[in-house]
């Protein structure tokens, strides 16, 4: 049960499944903007091209409905991933790492011995 919770906190497992969800809400609202903007061009706003899934309120109920979508996959998905993730994988505690911290003191060292020979 341990490797199954590393595999979905640690890999992209929801950021993937994240992407997909608002990939596709967003590909409706830019189809509708599509379908509504080429209805209002003059040579392709006739009687065969105009219906009510080339009208500006398809264009905004797609975009209401990325809006809702957006908001529900951040407060029940992204959010609680985000507590789980730092609740079981606490990122590092800010400031400078070990090996870094070695090789600023090694450089100093190096610059004090080199200002001793000159």
């Amino acid at each position: 049960m341990t490797g199954f919770k590393n595999f979905l906190l640690r890999g992209n497992l929801i950021d993937l499944a994240v992407a997909v969800i608002i990939g596709t809400a967003f590909g409706a609202v830019v189809t509708t903007f599509t379908n509504w903007l080429t209805a209002q061009l003059p040579d392709t706003a006739s009687e065969y091209f105009t219906n009510e899934a080339n009208s500006f309120g398809a264009f905004m109920n797609a975009v209401i409905s990325f809006v809702i979508l957006a908001a529900v996959v951040y407060f029940f998905i992204v959010l609680p991933y985000t507590k789980a993730k730092e609740r079981y994988f606490p990122s590092p505690a800010p400031g400078t790492p070990e090996d870094v911290k070695l090789l600023e003191e090694i450089r100093d060292l190096l610059a004090a011995g080199k200002a001793k020979e000159i």
